[in-house]
């Protein structure tokens, strides 16, 4: 059977690869490109604070783009075109006629499927008449059909191929339908399709893939170039102990502010006159450095750029123009400096490299992102990331030893608003609700290892997890209002405190269980009597006892009496002391059984924790946090926090720093590192320092005792093996040693 292949062309299929080429292209692009309305957070950044700064950063923020509003109706207005040319394909596609008729010789010659002969020739003759080529009504081609049907039902050769394959003539070519209309293949369109071909796939593709790659290879975390990183390695290699200064020296020498590495750098020749006038006003900048390229031009104007920002310097048009694209890469490049410090040290650790760096560097360059995102220095007062706060009314809060803005905040209402009475209403309201969003950090931790049956005991050399859960809360719940609320709401909900006071209860059993212990054991048989003397003095003198002691300890202590009847004095100490035969063959098999249903939960929980740790990590790591009150940043600016591990006596890196960018209410994370080799009592500290304000670090000192390894002894250690696994390893050792004995027997001969 031949095969033909034929294009369409009158288009009826060429729709069906229209619409779905439709679909893949406006569906993507209304998720991606329809305008929404802005985030939470830039909302939020109208209404906590109307401060001047503040105030200058939205107005400059919203005329960065003047034109966004047109763009976003523009966007609309195509997509909506988009969407109305999809509905239209769709709409043509539903009300095409399919090429593809089954062939129904009954429904040509209008009649029913059990018409008779009769009534079939009756019908043939009834439509000849009317579509008979010679009549004034006639078509041949309808004529032509009805005696192919009247053929198709009547001949008994033309109803089997009928039958068969759906066509009186019998089996046909088979046909393939190609989706695309003819003139796409004529040979007087050919050379327009070639060229439109070779222009995509030949020079747009390539052109794309090569910059794609191109910038891959230039660009390495966070959009850093890898000649930056290069650079801190060099300088972090070459001085280990960085201060705060010589950290901001290196960060201004990246190649991101060099002109020949980016494009986006823009030298101007007011920069001879302005940036030398700028170094004047700027105490020890170190400009007169020799050291290459520190001594260069851009790292010396970036220097003095990030000097002024930090002083809250007023620069000119255009050095604050420059301000805005340095100090806007400064937190990323700092992130790329903390990680570059990390991972020498990591080096330094496994005895890859001879220097360590010092872990003063690493928190140097940490200080100093709250400092480029707050805009001052950091021995400068933490109150100053308020709005409204000058240096005047810093000294009276000096002088109330007020010098945190967590004091500030757990400060009484009345108290406070008379240390600030200098502020007018609106001013004071500022104050209030940047205060209040500020965070309070609370860490949780927890060291053990995994993958272990006693997880709890960490060995020398064992490989610890630290689990540090972060707690987020906004300062707000330090204001004297909070805190009433609060204590309303734990008055209403008592189930707080059930646990303290079973604990308390259970605490009393021990230390009663260990007293009637320790007399006993000094008694020996007169303790029966003892008890009940014991009894009723209590009630005498009116200490009353918790009702489940009351109504439990009585049975207890006739269960035992009554199990120990007929013994001695000797085995009646004893017999109190340890349950009786029977109970001791019951108890201990459901608890054992009670045990192992404990501990198969446990390890089951475990499992889930670990699978659900993995899909985790996988996941995307999110950037949204809570926004941060900047007004000397040039953008919005999230929350993110550094957590990693230190060992507190010789203040080194343990565990890389982690950076966490979703703190949003609660975040765990998990930090691994080896424990000592040598077994001892070690103490470390889990560090959690904010990226974007000071005075929120937060440190949690944990104590490691470090046991001796365990030495596994193999010769007493059980293997499962299966009996298949058995019986196959008997066999082979057979098969080798009948080979072995054909082998020694062959050497003989």
């Amino acid at each position: 059977m031949a095969a033909k292949f034929e294009y369409d062309d009158e288009g009826s299929t060429f729709f069906y690869f229209l619409l779905s080429f439709q679909a893949l292209v406006i569906i993507p692009c209304t998720y991606y490109f329809y305008p929404r309305s802005p985030k939470n957070s830039e909302k939020r950044d109208k209404t906590v604070c109307n401060c001047y700064n503040c105030n200058v950063k939205n107005n400059r923020l919203r005329s960065k783009e003047p034109w966004r509003k047109v763009k976003q109706r523009l966007i609309k207005f195509l997509l909506l075109v988009g969407w109305t040319i999809l509905l239209l394909t769709l709409y043509k596609v539903c009300h095409l006629q399919h090429d593809y008729v089954a062939y129904d010789p009954f429904e040509i010659l209008q009649i029913s499927p059990d018409a008779s002969t009769a009534e079939i020739k009756k019908a043939y003759r009834r439509l000849s008449l009317v579509y008979h080529p010679d009549k004034e009504t006639g078509d041949q081609k309808m004529f032509i059909q009805i005696a192919k049907a009247y053929s198709a039902l009547t001949d008994a050769e033309a109803r089997k191929n009928w039958e068969m394959y759906g066509d009186p003539s019998g089996p046909g070519a088979m046909s393939f339908g190609i989706a695309l209309p003819k003139w796409i293949v004529e040979k007087e369109n050919s050379i327009y399709v070639l060229s439109l071909y070779a222009l995509v796939f030949m020079v747009a593709l390539p052109v794309a893939v090569g910059v794609w790659w191109y910038r891959s290879l230039k660009y390495g975390q966070d959009q850093v170039l890898l000649d930056t990183t290069q650079l801190y390695m060099y300088f972090i290699f070459k001085t280990p102990y960085m201060i705060l200064k010589r950290v901001i020296m290196v960060i201004s020498a990246s190649m991101e502010f060099r002109k020949s590495c980016n494009s986006e750098i823009v030298e101007r020749p007011s920069d001879n006159v302005e940036v030398p006038q700028l170094i004047k006003e700027l105490p020890n900048l170190g400009e007169k450095n020799i050291e290459k390229p520190l001594c260069f031009g851009y790292s010396i104007k970036a220097r003095a750029i990030v000097h002024a920002h930090l002083s809250r310097i007023k620069l000119s048009p255009n050095l604050e123009e420059d301000r805005l694209y340095i100090i806007k890469k400064f937190p990323y490049l700092i992130h790329e400096f903390v990680q570059s410090v990390s991972q020498l040290t990591m080096l330094a650790l496994a005895g890859r490299i001879s220097r360590t760096p010092n872990l003063q560097t690493m928190e140097n360059a940490m200080t100093l992102c709250p400092c480029i995102v707050q805009g001052m220095w950091e021995n400068k007062s933490p109150l100053l990331q308020l709005p409204h706060i000058n240096e005047d009314l810093l000294r009276g809060l000096w002088k109330r030893n007020v010098k945190s803005v967590r004091h500030l905040a757990s400060m009484k209402t009345q108290d406070r608003r008379v240390l600030l009475r200098h502020l007018n209403d609106y001013q004071y309201e500022d104050v209030m609700n940047v205060m209040g969003k500020m965070p309070l950090v609370d860490v949780h931790v927890k060291s053990e290892v995994l993958d272990d049956e006693d997880s709890c005991t960490i060995t020398a050399g064992a490989l610890v997890t630290v689990t540090a859960t972060l707690f987020r809360r906004p300062m707000s719940s330090l204001f004297e209002d909070e805190q009433q609320a609060q204590g309303e709401d734990s008055d209403e909900e008592p189930l707080e405190e059930e646990p303290v006071v079973e604990q308390k209860s259970e605490s009393q059993k021990k230390k009663n269980s260990k007293s009637n212990k320790k007399k006993k054991a000094k008694g020996g048989s007169q303790l029966k009597k003892k008890p009940a003397k014991s009894v009723p003095k209590k009630t005498a003198n009116g200490s009353v006892p918790p009702p489940v002691e009351e109504k439990k300890e009585p049975h207890k202590k006739k269960r035992k009496e009554d199990d120990n009847s007929g013994a001695e004095g000797g085995s009646n100490s004893d017999s109190s002391l340890h349950p009786s035969s029977d109970e001791e063959g019951e108890t201990p098999g459901g608890g054992d059984k009670k045990q192992a249903q404990d501990a198969d939960d446990a390890e089951w929980d475990r499992f889930q924790a670990k699978v659900a740790n993995r899909e985790k990590v996988l996941e995307a790591k999110s950037k949204i946090s809570h926004t941060v009150h900047c007004p000397y940043f040039p953008e919005a600016k999230e929350e993110f926090w550094w957590i990693y591990v230190i060992n507190k006596k010789n203040h080194g890196l343990v565990t890389a720093p982690y950076l966490v960018t979703n703190l949003v209410k609660q975040e765990e994370v998990e930090l691994k590192f080896t424990a000592p080799a040598r077994p001892g009592v070690y103490t470390y500290a889990v560090m959690v320092k904010s990226d974007s304000y000071f005075d929120c670090d937060v440190s949690k000192t944990i104590k490691l005792d470090v046991k001796e390894a365990k030495v596994i002894d193999l010769s007493q250690v059980v293997w499962d093996v299966s009996e298949e696994e058995e019986e196959k390893d008997e066999e082979e050792s057979a098969v080798s040693d009948s080979d072995l004995a054909t082998d020694t027997g062959s050497d003989e001969d």
